[in-house]
């Protein structure tokens, strides 16, 4: 949990942005998917692990790269999905824009159980999305049911919050056997960043979409340099062995993602360059 704080406490406002509310839609297939952003931000190069002088001089002159912190709602022919819930601090108002209340979000997908996942789930330790089915990780509920910090502490309390309406799953495999959760919706597991981070496929018709979560934080220097990790990975060494089976993966399969951490517009393709990867933001 000291990590996630590092994150938190290293998040500064970039340059010509500000916690104003951003949305913006990708349609795949017969879906809607929306970026609902909380904010548009810079991390400070501080938290980069194994980044060199050269990397940041080329990537990062400024000692900072951009970076957000976004959950994304999907909206299908008759259902109405989150896949994360933010910090909390603008969740309900980005629904609001599109004209959907928290009642009438269905399932909600948690890719894993940090506070700027899961902090919009509940508020003043009341339910904010009270019909809504909640699906985790079975690896990542269990790590942070052993978790004594304050982290563990608000896992189980949203856990506990939302007990009749849990569902825990095994992720599958990127390339191998990987079940729907939901109708149009496979779990894949991306583990490193936390013990149970979890990637959800979204498939409708011949079209995809794969919100990878947490696997990057700072698109500026780990696309180029994937081999970069993050203080806040549990596992820096299998965060980045992750990365880079993912990358090579959506490049090759020309698999459109989505972060929760990919500065505005949050959604993009992925080609090979060089020994590392280019980014190009959806329009």
């Amino acid at each position: 949990m000291k990590t996630l704080k590092l994150f938190l406490m290293g998040l500064l406002m970039a340059p010509g942005l500000s916690l104003a509310q951003n949305t913006f839609t990708h349609k795949v297939g017969t879906c809607d998917v929306y970026l609902l952003s909380e904010a548009q931000q810079g991390v400070s190069t501080k938290l980069l692990i194994g980044a060199t002088p050269e990397m940041l001089k080329t990537y990062a002159p400024g000692g900072t790269v951009p970076n957000s912190m976004s959950a994304y709602m999907v909206r299908t022919p008759d259902r109405i999905i989150l896949v994360d819930a933010g910090m909390g601090s603008k969740i309900t108002d980005n629904l609001a824009a599109l004209n959907v209340t928290p009642e009438q979000v269905n399932d909600i997908l948690i890719t894993h159980m940090h506070s700027d996942h899961i902090g919009g789930l509940l508020r003043r330790g009341e339910l904010v999305f009270p019909k809504a089915q909640v699906y985790i990780a079975q690896p990542e509920a269990d790590y942070w049911n052993q978790d004594q910090s304050r982290g563990g502490e608000n896992a189980r309390r949203v856990m506990e919050a939302y007990k009749e309406r849990l569902h825990f799953f095994q992720p599958g495999q990127l390339e191998g056997t990987a079940h729907e959760v939901i109708p149009g919706f496979k779990s894949i597991a991306a583990y490193g960043h936390t013990p149970g981070h979890t990637m959800f496929m979204l498939t409708s018709g011949d079209q995809q979409l794969l919100f990878w979560g947490d696997l990057t934080h700072a698109m500026a220097i780990q696309m180029p340099c994937p081999q970069v990790a993050l203080t806040y990975d549990s596992n820096p060494e299998q965060a980045i062995t992750i990365r880079k089976v993912v990358l090579e993966y959506v490049a090759k399969n020309n698999i459109p993602v989505a972060g929760m951490h990919i500065a505005f517009p949050g959604m993009g393709t992925i080609k090979n360059a060089n020994k590392g990867y280019t980014f190009t933001p959806m329009k």
